[in-house]
């Protein structure tokens, strides 16, 4: 492990201080991973090219170009250096760097790595302890191991975007960048475990987090169904999902979600709502036959929410304790109470962008806390920092910026 980057990075050192990681990933998946690493204590050095993440410009920005809100939302917590890797002596920066390196992240496709010299067995034999991490959109070996990768991409490929609609016959994305997200998770799991791994051996490896594969194992955990089965005991599809049961319950004001789960939850909602033949309908000790007649089971808990309130079934779910909630939206939840009893939304001051609301790490370690240690960076706002850092002096850095190796670009 190599020491932190500086003295306040030491000041708030969560479990990964001293892991220095490259992080050559763009858009989502990779910086989503990246930094939760840094909010865990990592030194994350953010690689860019001259034009910058294409995140920068995706979501609202309050100045003309280069810090949006979603590449604030998912970049804190690191450096950013600007290189062209296609100008002389680009590539020849990132092996400075990779000796002083745990972790290496892109998701580039593999060919294309491999054009620049930085494919796994080049950079393996610079630093044979690194932990060589990549995300494409298809995994190795098969025949769309080439082909590009996005999150609607995704989404259609692994079955998602087929069951949002598969009441309607028209499929559809989830508005959320689900695919992108998931698979950042499973590749911060991934890092982390090879770490593990190499604080045992003492030797890296090459590691792989195709998106694809992930989402397909993480659409079907529970929707594999009757193929899970040889010879197939029935299709595929978790039945109480795509039956209709899982929709927010009507009420005389709107919606709330609500899942009694227990065959007591059960019989006491429907005794306590004055349906006592309700109660008795159904055999709840039963969880075959719950599950086997859950869309009826729903019908009837709708025909009786439909006549309260909002506010009656939520606190004849709490009376029961039931897990429920009135639907919230996106923009409500900065004000959500639990939320601002716990802090994860905080007031900051970025650098270039002014005051701001930012979420804090929802992950809390007892001794080795994350933190926010460092706002989102501007393009190459670190270059001189990292470059010190590699071994480059004063001169030979100015030669970089003289020929447009390394550029820095502050924001408007």
């Amino acid at each position: 492990m190599h020491a932190p980057a500086s003295s306040s990075d030491a000041q708030a050192a969560g479990p990964l201080a001293g892991v220095r990681v490259l992080d050559l990933t763009a858009v989502v998946l990779g910086p989503i991973a990246t930094q939760i690493l840094g909010d865990f204590g990592a030194d994350v050095i953010k690689v860019e090219a001259p034009e910058g993440d294409r995140m920068r410009a995706n979501g609202v920005s309050r100045r003309p170009r280069g810090m949006s809100s979603i590449f604030l939302a998912i970049n804190r917590n690191k450096r950013s250096l600007c290189i062209d890797l296609k100008a002389a002596g680009g590539i020849d920066v990132i092996k400075r760097l990779l000796p002083t390196v745990d972790v290496l992240v892109h998701n580039m496709r593999l060919a294309a790595v491999e054009r620049l010299g930085l494919g796994y067995d080049a950079v393996a034999a610079l630093n044979p302890r690194l932990v060589y991490c990549v995300a494409p959109g298809f995994g190795q070996g098969g025949p769309d191991e080439a082909k590009p990768a996005f999150d609607d991409v995704i989404q259609a490929a692994c079955g998602l975007a087929g069951l949002l609609g598969h009441d309607s016959g028209k499929p559809d994305y989830i508005p959320s960048l689900i695919a992108d997200k998931t698979a950042g998770l499973a590749l911060c799991n991934a890092v982390l475990a090879a770490l593990l791994e190499r604080a045992r051996s003492g030797r890296g490896q090459f590691v792989e987090v195709p998106m694809f594969e992930t989402m397909v194992a993480f659409t079907l955990a529970e929707h594999l169904g009757g193929l899970t089965f040889e010879p197939p005991h029935g299709s595929a599809g978790y039945k109480r999902l795509l039956a209709g049961g899982r929709r927010p319950a009507p009420t005389r004001d709107g919606h709330v979600a609500m899942l009694p789960y227990s065959g007591d939850h059960w019989r006491e909602f429907f005794r306590r709502a004055g349906r006592e033949d309700l109660a008795l309908k159904y055999n709840f000790d039963d969880r075959h036959e719950r599950n086997a007649r859950i869309q009826e089971i729903y019908e009837d808990m709708a025909s009786l929410t439909r006549d309260m309130s909002s506010a009656q079934c939520l606190a004849l779910c709490e009376s029961l304790d039931i897990a429920a909630t009135r639907i919230h939206t996106i923009d409500e939840l900065p004000a959500h109470p639990h939320l601002q009893a716990v802090g994860l939304f905080q007031r900051a001051v970025h650098p270039s962008e002014g005051p701001m609301l930012a979420m804090r790490p929802p992950t809390k370690f007892g001794r080795t806390p994350a933190s926010l240690r460092r706002p989102a960076p501007w393009l190459g706002e670190h270059n001189d920092e990292v470059l010190h850092e590699a071994g480059y002096d004063d001169a030979q850095i100015a030669r970089l910026k003289a020929q447009r190796v390394v550029v820095c670009v502050p924001p408007s």
